[in-house]
């Protein structure tokens, strides 16, 4: 049985490797022989079907890969590689579609399959058929070529005969006729030799690509090995902070609170910085894979003017990662994590800058409506101003009209995409800012809470910020924001708030669901003490 199983697994090897070429045999499970599904990869980096190593394992005590045999202490956390399934699939795909068949044209009834196709005749023959071509010395110098679909692509389509030569000052394919009349003086070769040298090259980018897949799999590597570590430092951390203020009195239990919350977030950030790092890494990994699929293809095709015609596309250098390389030191002491989260936090800051300049792309002009506008409300003229004037204006009833709440909307809605203002709120105590749905209730008093269809963020008694979640979220901020930027991805069911001045990120609903428009929200307050100051609707310098 051992030796059948043996057999078994040697013929489909073989039956792969040959059909598919050696990059199939990356590309399948070591188990079962066929394309992985679902592949997890071991610590030790050999890759399985998840099924296929769930059930090597089974309800063994002891873990082992069963490639080169390494144990592991207890058992892996297998997580599927995602960029492997993505390579995979796509490998799939293109294997189906080295599988369409071409027919003969000469056959009546039924067709047989084609096994060659002549450029001169512009027809293809089966085994049968194509007899003549292999006996009769003027067909015999005929230009065959494996059966393709879309002959016309070899065919010049000015004089109708066989793309048989390339010119490499124009850098294209083109017929006999072509290159004694349109390209009598340019440097011509025959399509064969130029193949050649273009495979050549083809050979050494995919060198280069596998290494570029392999130099950014090992910096995963050592992005995950120092995540481990910031995760031990920080678990050692807060455990010596806990044990420190339990002994303390009751009077600094609140330091212990803001100690372990400023790790909490430390930790976060890490985690977050971490995520991006692999997310960015694993998707340049998939699109190097891809590349190299078809390089690893095409270095083998004889379909020679296929490879020319997307060789320029090919040849193109690959997107490479603007990370640093990511320190793998594994005896980082203690200070030396506090230096990195701080280095890791200005990183963040400069990052949030970055993402704030993209959102701002995605700037609106935004007019306040006066239909909708509080009767305390005073308006500019040019529809970017607010204020209360603490006097109730004689208004039309109007059913958009705000009565109770010192509100105003934007006149314009979205109902789809990204939008992006900016708003000053300097000299203010109390505002409110964010953005509504179009059946919000405008009578009476209202309470801001996406619930009801508001997602704001407000400013009470001058240093107390919120976010009206169902439950209020108090907010601590580094400084007091002068202008505010709104950031709303409907699709995604996103509004963020942003300090535009300090770039820096102050509160986002994530998670949410839209059905309906929005409307930016602004609520200026009533105007006493030291309140009396607009909200202004500002120019956004992209």
């Amino acid at each position: 049985m051992a030796s059948s199983i043996s057999r078994t697994h040697k013929d489909k090897r073989e039956t792969l490797s040959s059909s598919s070429g050696p990059l199939a045999e990356e590309l399948q499970c070591s188990i079962c022989l066929d394309p992985f599904t679902d592949p997890v990869s071991t610590p030790c980096g050999h890759n399985f079907c998840k099924s296929c190593l769930n059930q090597c394992w089974g309800n063994s005590q002891t873990y082992n890969c069963p490639l080169c045999k390494e144990t592991f202490r207890r058992r892996p956390d297998l997580k599927i590689n995602t960029a492997l399934r993505e390579v995979v699939l796509l490998f799939k795909e293109k294997s189906d579609q080295s599988k369409t068949e071409v027919l003969c044209d000469i056959c009546d009834g039924i067709k047989m399959k084609a096994q060659k196709m002549c450029l001169m005749c512009q027809i293809s023959y089966c085994q049968t058929h194509l007899e003549p071509h292999q006996r009769v010395p003027k067909l015999k110098k005929h230009k065959l070529i494996d059966p393709v679909e879309n002959l016309e692509v070899y065919i010049c389509q000015k004089h109708e005969k066989p793309l048989e030569l390339f010119c490499r000052d124009d850098q294209t394919c083109v017929c006999f006729l072509c290159a004694v009349t349109d390209h009598r003086n340019h440097n011509t070769v025959s399509v064969e030799e130029e193949s050649k040298e273009k495979k050549s090259q083809l050979m050494k980018m995919q060198t280069d690509m596998q290494q570029m897949i392999q130099d950014r799999m090992k910096r995963i590597q050592d992005i995950k090995h120092l995540e481990e570590l910031r995760k031990e430092a920080s678990e050692k951390e807060k455990a010596e902070s806990i044990e420190l203020f339990t002994d303390l009195i009751r009077s600094i239990e609140r330091c212990q609170s803001e100690q372990l919350e400023m790790m909490e977030q430390k930790q976060k950030a890490a985690e977050k910085q971490t995520e991006e790092f692999i997310k960015e890494l694993e998707q340049e990994i998939t699109e190097l894979k891809r590349r190299d699929t078809e390089l690893e293809q095409l270095s083998h095709t004889e379909d020679h003017l296929h490879l020319l015609q997307i060789y320029p596309s090919l040849s193109r250098p690959a997107h490479t990662s603007r990370w640093t390389e990511i320190s793998n030191d594994t005896r980082e002491s203690e200070t030396n994590l506090r230096k990195a989260l701080t280095q890791l936090q200005e990183t963040l800051d400069e990052k949030l800058k970055s993402v704030l300049k993209r959102m701002q792309r995605y700037t609106v002009d935004v007019t306040l409506d006066p239909d909708t506008a509080h009767p305390t409300l005073i308006l500019s003229d040019d529809g970017k101003q607010v204020m209360d004037g603490d006097i109730e204006l004689e208004l039309p009833d109007n059913p958009k009209r705000f009565d109770t709440c010192i509100c105003v909307l934007g006149k314009e809605g979205f109902s789809s995409g990204r939008f992006y203002f900016e708003v000053q709120v300097k000299g203010k105590t109390k505002w409110d800012l964010g953005v509504a749905r179009e059946s919000i209730n405008r009578k009476g008093m209202i309470t801001l809470t996406p619930e009801n269809g508001y997602w704001t963020v407000i400013l009470r008694n001058e240093n107390h910020y919120q976010a009206c979640e169902s439950s209020s979220v108090s907010l601590s901020l580094r400084v007091k924001p002068q202008v505010v930027g709104v950031f709303v991805d409907y699709e995604e069911g996103l509004v963020s708030f942003y300090d535009v001045k300090s770039s820096s990120h102050i509160y986002s609903f994530t998670g949410q669901s839209f059905t309906e428009k929005l409307y930016p929200f602004f609520s200026p307050s009533d105007n006493k003490g030291e309140n009396a100051a607009p909200l202004i609707i500002s120019h956004v310098s992209k």
